[in-house]
């Protein structure tokens, strides 16, 4: 075989190699594209077309940066015409109900926004819906409980008895007063009580303004009791029983919004969360495996424990056990 000849031959080798990789590569990219329009609604959200973005506020809620930044790109996302917010709630932090309510507000500034009530929407949940502009309730739907709550373990008993002394010097009397170390006095409860009769007023004029209600007609309203959906709208808590389909219907006829626009979910980023209960998913998943996502989100199914990750006042309803 002449030099020539092999020559040749190499080349067409070559040529035949770099034609594989390209048929491959073509094959992925056509791939990756296929999956990525399978996702429908990631799709349809990064290509920016004209839209309805349903937001979901689930569980315990918190004051969580992830969420409230999604809200403010909605406010400035052009090809969002209208926002469904999904709220299943039994509540959480006062602060975290008011960061999500006031972001609401300045998203209904640009764009209407109608809440859509699951099995629960109480107390910070409760908060969240009078952000929109319109709400629509399930008939069975636990709504209501406006009210403010402040608690602490008080364990000086306990200590007591297993011989356990807690020593402390702090700067003044009402420094970490009330303590769960030493039972309440009667100035550390009645700053306390202050302070939650100030959050109770604050929750009971955002009813009264965004309801156009008397807090005071409104039968077990400042009691903090909760109501069914149907309650709640003869009370004119809520503005309609039904679900999405019927707030879909309210954008359509009243904010003349194209009824042909899809519905696409919009998620925050994940964040990891914080205090005791994330404490536990961490020990959760060096013990036993898995990660301390995980664990923390199936630790916070049990109401009880869902609830030792909320600091300051809480606005948060749970059925009683007895």
């Amino acid at each position: 075989m002449t030099l020539e000849t092999e020559s040749v031959l190499d080349r067409r080798r070559l040529r035949s190699r770099v034609t594989f990789w390209r048929v491959l590569a073509l094959v992925g990219i056509l791939a990756a594209l296929f999956a990525f329009a399978a996702s429908g609604d990631q799709f349809a959200r990064e290509l920016g077309q004209p839209q309805i973005a349903r937001v979901s506020i689930v569980g315990t809620i918190l004051e969580s940066r992830s969420q409230l930044k999604l809200l403010k790109s909605l406010t400035k996302s052009d090809y969002v015409k209208a926002v469904l917010v999904y709220v299943n709630s039994p509540g959480g932090t006062t602060t975290g109900g008011e960061a999500l309510f006031v972001a609401l507000r300045e998203l209904a500034k640009k764009k209407p926004v109608v809440a859509q009530f699951g099995t629960v929407a109480a107390s910070a949940g409760y908060i969240v819906g009078l952000g929109a502009d319109h709400i629509v309730s399930r008939g069975n739907t636990v709504t209501g409980s406006v009210g403010v709550i402040f608690q602490w373990p008080e364990v000086s008993v306990l200590l007591e008895k297993i011989g356990v002394k807690i020593n402390e010097v702090k700067s003044g009397p009402l420094k970490a007063n009330p303590s769960p170390f030493e039972p309440p006095d009667a100035q550390g409860r009645e700053v306390t009580e202050e302070m939650v009769a100030d959050g109770f007023k604050w929750f009971l004029s955002l009813v009264e303004e965004r309801r156009g209600i008397k807090p005071e007609n409104i039968p077990g309203l400042k009691e903090g009791r909760i109501y069914s959906g149907r309650e709640a709208l003869s009370l004119n808590l809520v503005d309609e029983i039904g679900g999405e389909d019927e707030a879909l219907a309210w954008l359509q006829e009243k904010r003349n919004i194209d009824g042909s626009l899809k519905v696409i979910d919009w998620d925050p980023a994940t964040s990891s969360s914080f205090g005791l209960l994330s404490s536990l998913g961490a020990l959760g998943a060096r013990f036993f495996g898995g990660s301390q996502a995980a664990w923390t989100q199936f630790l916070g199914r049990d109401p009880t424990l869902a609830t030792l990750g909320l600091d300051g006042l809480v606005s948060v309803w749970h059925p009683s056990e007895n």
